[in-house]
């Protein structure tokens, strides 16, 4: 069995129930949410071994969370234990034309105060076949940044994969630091990248000429990310595969879904689902970053693997919350067509 490793801030997600603005609510939805996590529950759901690496304090909140990740059979057995405070995301649902609204207080948490040198990477990869992280990390602090460079570098020396999500978060980057001096040392570290045309654009100043995501109404030309794909490569020489996931927003309910994989060749594109109804959209590119991993691994088959992680997080729009449960068979029925959403008895 593959063992993955993933490496990141959890947060306590506080969500507004019933389509509520925050401001009119007088009580949440406690759940947990992270990028990593979010793809370490998704591999150990799907039946892959994997450890999840992050920082938490010392109380009640934090030990709930571990116990959240542990009935999702994610490994817990590296977690740090150190500083003050969980981060917190506060989270309100869209509906048609009015967006969904996330609010981050993550400063200052356990995680962005981590001390470099306190994780033994050498030990965790020793056994690993794969190591995911995202931009998120390095965004939170220079320490967090750090750590993460010096994990990149352990799985490159142990010969592990390495995938990153390039994740590009604006109102993070707080340090004096960008996205545009931190990541690219990073990334040349990667063998699988993926991101959207705002992270490439904002991160690398690369982008698809003529697309503009406000006015998709549902309908996007995958081949004008092949060229964002094909310098992303060429960019960083290691980077063997670059997925992109393309979203058609008609409204906030009602989304076009697809995703794309180049493998240095040929650009791969997969079904495009029409997801109306959307459930909650929150952690549909982890949802996705998970599938692919898994569909890498497990089927060997660049376009299997596109069609897997597609439909996995296609899924994952009607799901509450960022976790995606599905399961192996959910997924793969999806891909052989079966989208009716009749009673399975």
């Amino acid at each position: 069995m593959a063992k993955i490793v993933t490496f990141g801030e959890i947060m306590v997600r506080l969500s507004a129930p019933e389509y509520l603005k925050l401001i009119q609510t007088d009580r949440l939805d406690v759940s947990y949410a992270g990028a990593e996590a979010n793809v370490a529950v998704s591999l150990a759901n799907y039946g892959m071994q994997t450890e999840y690496i992050t920082c938490l304090p010392e109380n009640p909140i934090a030990e709930r969370c571990i116990m959240d990740l542990r009935g999702h059979k994610v490994g817990v057995n590296h977690i740090l234990r150190n500083g003050n405070r969980m981060g917190i995301l506060y989270i309100e649902t869209g509906s048609n034309a009015r967006s969904s609204k996330i609010y981050y207080d993550r400063e200052y948490s356990s995680f962005a105060q981590i001390n470099p040198g306190s994780i033994a990477w050498e030990d965790i990869l020793q056994d690993a076949d794969w190591f995911h992280w995202t931009g998120i990390t390095p965004a939170l602090s220079e320490n967090a940044a750090k750590e993460c460079k010096e994990a990149i570098r352990i799985a490159n020396k142990l010969g592990v994969m390495v995938s990153c999500d390039i994740n590009y978060r604006n109102n993070l980057w707080r340090y004096g630091k960008s996205a545009s001096d931190i990541m690219p040392e990073m990334v040349a570290g990667c063998d699988v990248i993926m991101g959207n045309e705002e992270d490439c654009e904002k991160v690398f100043g690369i982008k698809p000429e003529g697309f503009n995501a406000e006015q998709t109404n549902g309908s996007i030309n995958a081949y004008l990310f092949e060229s964002v794909c094909s310098q992303i490569t060429q960019l960083f020489p290691r980077c063997k595969k670059m997925a992109m996931t393309l979203r058609g927003a008609i409204n906030a309910n009602h989304n076009t879904w697809k995703g794309i994989l180049y493998n240095g060749q040929k650009l791969l594109q997969s079904t495009q689902y029409d997801i109306t109804d959307i459930v909650d959209r929150v952690g549909g590119g982890d949802s996705f970053m998970g599938g692919l991993i898994f569909g890498l691994l497990h089927y060997k088959d660049d376009m299997l693997a596109l069609e897997f992680a597609t439909a996995a997080s296609c899924l994952k729009h009607t799901l509450k919350g960022d976790y995606n449960w599905m399961t192996v068979e959910e997924v793969e029925n999806l891909m052989k067509g079966e989208s009716s959403g009749r009673i399975k008895r």
